[in-house]
């Protein structure tokens, strides 16, 4: 029986199926749980791929805090090897949690010292934009208004009913820029700030899209020419317009304390099968072509201070030389008692 032709067939058969593309590349997956408005090229992860022979798979699992509740409710049994997402207003809660290996890759000699928020390196950054105001460059020519230089100009009389920010409880830039004014104005004077743009007539919308596409003057049919969105947006007019823009119509301020610096994070899930693979795809992710993809797929900035960015940010992008900061632990530890106290401030 062993040397019949049928019994050698069959072995064939197995072994080919075992050898198979398709097989191997079924063995060797490694996956990357994220949140919803995750994206990088293709073309750059085939590179990853290619190089070491396995297929990463990104497990887009809702906005940033509803993705890390769930790795963290499932961290007995790990959806995935990696984590990616995680920022600096869920860092502290994604640490207390303990859901993630130590890794020193070595190419965070290559991040800057004031990105590394985790001394342990639990988390490693990889990307980070400033939320501030953006404004309407043609509408404040057009009436002859001076544009705000910062928050407090937010509560002059001449900028009565002009500015347009999103819910902290269900924004994730509404939420920065609660940060910001906390930041900026401190816990003990950030709710004065409030009640007097509040009685500046401030809208609040739920989300960026509906503030930006739906209020701002420079997007929209609205009549708000000042919305809280990203220090790269008008970067992002230029490169979408649909005609040719020597210069963006809106304008990011990024004066002292009027930003909040949101860095985004990668992390080796416990629990992982495939822990080298996975100290891999961190090395990959704070690596050059992995970088260098960052700007025009999310319009943040990439950490590795030796990535080139393209010449739409270099023209048209900023960053904060002195945001508002506060710290993870103060995020975690108040976060529902400043979104509640806020809510009663602002809308009640």
């Amino acid at each position: 029986m062993k040397n019949s032709p049928l019994f050698l067939s069959l072995i064939l058969l197995l072994f080919c199926i075992i050898t198979s593309p398709a097989a191997a590349k079924a063995e060797q997956t490694i996956t990357v749980m994220t949140h919803d408005s995750f994206n990088i090229s293709k073309e750059v992860i085939n590179l990853f791929e290619k190089e070491n022979k396995v297929t990463v798979r990104f497990l887009k699992s809702g906005d940033a805090g509803a993705a890390l509740i769930q790795a963290i409710l499932s961290k007995k049994n790990p959806l995935a090897d990696l984590f990616f997402g995680v920022d600096n207003s869920f860092m502290s809660r994604a640490l207390n949690a303990d859901i993630f290996l130590p890794y020193d890759s070595p190419m965070l000699s290559e991040i800057p010292e004031h990105l590394k928020l985790d001394k342990l390196n639990r988390l490693l950054p990889v990307d980070y934009g400033d939320v501030c105001l953006n404004y309407d460059k043609v509408w404040f020519q057009k009436h002859d208004v001076e544009p705000p230089a910062g928050l407090i100009d937010l509560i002059k009389p001449e900028y009565k009913g002009l500015t347009v920010v999103q819910n902290p409880a269900t924004s994730s830039p509404g939420m920065a820029f609660l940060l910001a004014t906390i930041g900026r104005f401190g816990e003990d004077g950030y709710l004065d700030f409030w009640k007097k743009l509040r009685d500046n007539k401030v809208i609040v919308a739920n989300g960026w899209e509906d503030a930006y596409y739906g209020h701002f003057t420079s997007a929209s049919k609205g009549d708000r020419p000042i919305v809280v969105s990203y220090a790269s947006s008008p970067a992002a007019v230029v490169h979408y317009s649909e005609t040719v823009l020597t210069e963006p119509p809106t304008v990011a301020v990024v004066s002292e304390g009027s930003a909040f610096r949101q860095v985004e994070f990668v992390g080796i899930l416990k629990g992982t099968k495939k822990l080298q693979l996975a100290q891999k795809l961190v090395d990959f992710f704070l690596d050059s072509p992995f970088q260098e993809d960052i700007p025009l797929q999310m319009f943040v900035f990439p950490t590795n201070a030796k990535a080139a960015l393209p010449e739409v940010f270099t023209r048209y992008a900023v960053t904060a030389r002195k945001p508002a900061f506060v710290t993870p632990a103060a995020i975690e530890q108040n976060r529902n008692k400043w979104i509640e106290a806020w809510t009663s401030t602002v809308i009640r």
